[in-house]
């Protein structure tokens, strides 16, 4: 719903809300799960628009359990690495000691721009359903990981030792 709010890729999920994998799912079957995702998002921005008087009965369940959401609108990143890299940006609670969202991917080129160079002026993620729980914790840190992707080392200069694809743990950062 909020990727067609912000214009972004819709992501389309199988009945348990996985993510389909294009390598494991057919053509035939990605299109009708995009086609049925596209027609009930639809559904409900109609329904959104429509409402000329407001629901009593859902305003108050709404107000006992209300969610909130935080869009993150990445403009560009700087780090030296020489090579592809991932970037893995979540919610992390500093004192649970752990995760409280889901990992928005980037995969950026040696180069200094994401590998997808549409994507250069358009990353964009919303993390949902934050709950007053989640605003009332202390603190909140959004946690950018940086995971290096190709050879074990980068000094390596003997084109015969090279190891392609490797995934290396390179930094981490908070904020």
């Amino acid at each position: 719903y909020f990727h067609r709010i912000l214009e972004l890729d819709l992501i389309v999920r199988d009945e348990d809300g996985n993510i389909l994998d294009p390598d494991k799912t057919s053509v035939i079957s990605l299109f009708h799960a995009h086609e049925e995702a596209t027609n009930k998002i639809t559904e409900r921005i109609k329904e959104e628009m429509t409402k000329d008087q407001p629901d009593y009965a859902s305003y108050s369940r709404m107000a006992s359990s209300p969610t909130h959401s935080l869009y993150v609108f990445v403009r560009n990143f700087v780090c030296r690495i020489g090579e592809d890299a991932e970037l893995f940006m979540s919610l992390y609670d500093p004192q649970k000691l752990t995760i409280i969202s889901e990992n928005y991917l980037v995969r950026w080129g040696s180069r200094g721009f994401p590998k997808e160079i549409d994507m250069l002026n358009n990353l964009k993620v919303v993390f949902t359903d934050l709950g007053n729980k989640d605003l009332s914790r202390d603190k909140i840190y959004l946690v950018c990981q940086i995971v290096r992707v190709g050879r074990m080392d980068l000094k390596d200069s003997n084109s015969k030792k090279y190891t392609q694809g490797l995934r290396r743990p390179f930094g981490v950062a908070g904020n």
